[in-house]
């Protein structure tokens, strides 16, 4: 179902629409991984990648070498607009004002092009360079000038839960609790952030859609995120630095879809002390 267009997830209705697909918003994705574009060795290891990871949406920074390589390459080239909606994001911005600004031009640059992505945005807004960490001030300022603006917003975010709720009270299509920081590898360091997280996101609405995003180093990590019942995980380093990309993006798919089934299978009760398999009373012993 990775194949499958925006146009036909857009013309499905709510009753048709599997379970197992993703409604962020406006959009319905075929798949619950979304996969970032950037930090790739080339574009031919990125194309490869995104198409064995399963994704139907991929994320774009915009202020990346304004979408072209060092060759001139432009990166949407490498990319089937016709299988994949664009999300773009505004990495690398550190106030309100630069993120909204970055925000329009990547709608800009998708209205130009026809891409249905370009209601939409990945917002983070950062506050400084050495953690990578989001502004949560700045964060909220941005959300509500974007949804003002017609945008909707999927926004990054720390764990912190009152942070997260007021996002979402801001207007965000999504809240983005981060599982460590930016490209660290680190995976979900922080379990119980994660679940209130979700308990205040979703304690009005149920389908509210929380994405984890930030800090997966491989596929038990992704797994966790969903385990803990996360909608969706959004990655980059995790598959464009490992070193196997392609292989470490099937890893990723399987990781998303058996977590997320896992979750929604009711685990059993862990238990102190041992449980037999096959009852111990009435068998035949020789």
């Amino acid at each position: 179902m990775a194949e499958a267009s925006f146009w036909l997830m857009q013309s499905m209705n709510d009753e048709s629409i599997p379970d197992s697909f993703l409604k962020l918003g406006r959009h319905t994705l075929s798949s619950r991984l979304i996969v970032g574009t950037g930090k790739y060795a080339d574009y031919d290891v990125m194309r490869e990648a995104l198409d064995v990871s399963g994704t139907h949406c991929i994320t774009v920074a915009v202020r990346r070498e304004r979408l072209f390589d060092a060759e001139g390459r432009n990166l949407l080239d490498f990319i089937d607009t016709d299988r994949y909606v664009i999300l773009p994001n505004t990495a690398g911005c550190f106030t309100a004002d630069d993120a909204v600004r970055v925000a329009r031009l990547g709608r800009e640059i998708l209205e130009q092009m026809g891409n249905p992505g370009a209601d939409w945005v990945k917002l983070e807004v950062l506050g400084d360079t050495k953690t990578l960490l989001p502004d949560p001030i700045a964060s909220v300022d941005a959300t509500k000038r974007l949804v003002a603006d017609g945008f909707q917003v999927l926004v990054y975010t720390s764990d912190d839960p009152v942070t997260a709720l007021r996002l979402k009270e801001a207007g965000a299509t999504s809240v983005m609790p981060a599982g460590s920081p930016i490209g660290s590898g680190q995976g979900v360091l922080n379990p119980n952030a994660i679940r209130i997280c979700l308990e205040y996101l979703k304690a009005d609405d149920p389908d509210y859609p929380v994405i984890v995003d930030a800090g997966v180093g491989t596929a038990s990590d992704v797994t966790v995120a969903m385990e803990l019942g996360a909608d969706g995980v959004l990655l980059n380093t995790g598959i464009a630095h490992a070193k196997d990309p392609v292989r470490m993006a099937r890893a990723m798919r399987l990781a998303t879809e058996s977590g997320w089934l896992a979750f929604r299978s009711g685990r059993i009760p862990k238990k102190l002390y041992a449980t037999a398999s096959s009852p111990l009373e009435g068998t035949i012993t020789g």
